[in-house]
């Protein structure tokens, strides 16, 4: 086994995507990394009526030869997740900017 390739063939739902030979399903991006790019994540997603990503007919993450592509989008992953922080920060109402004595926060 290598440090990319991890299979739990003792899950319940393994495998969870067909299409994928058995011996080359790769579990070790369970739940994908990529998800959270949206449309961006280049994957075979749909969304359904209630407006959740759907990626049941995606089986990406799964092939053990796209391992290396997954790693290669992580600098995609750190940016949204940058982005993420800040809009954070600055949404920040009043209370966060006051310490519970009144005084306000050095943050």
């Amino acid at each position: 086994m290598s440090s990319g390739f991890f299979q739990n063939r003792e899950c319940e739902y393994f495998p969870c995507h067909g299409g994928i030979p058995e011996e080359d399903f790769n579990c070790l991006f369970c739940y994908c990394p990529l998800y959270c790019l949206g449309e961006k994540c280049r994957g075979n997603h749909f969304y359904l009526p209630n407006g959740v990503k759907s990626c049941e007919r995606c089986g990406f993450p799964h092939r053990r030869e796209n391992y290396a592509k997954i790693l290669a989008r992580f600098p995609e992953l750190a940016e949204l997740a940058g982005r993420e922080r800040t809009r954070q920060s600055f949404s920040c109402s009043e209370d966060c900017l006051t310490s519970s004595d009144g005084e306000e926060s050095g943050e």
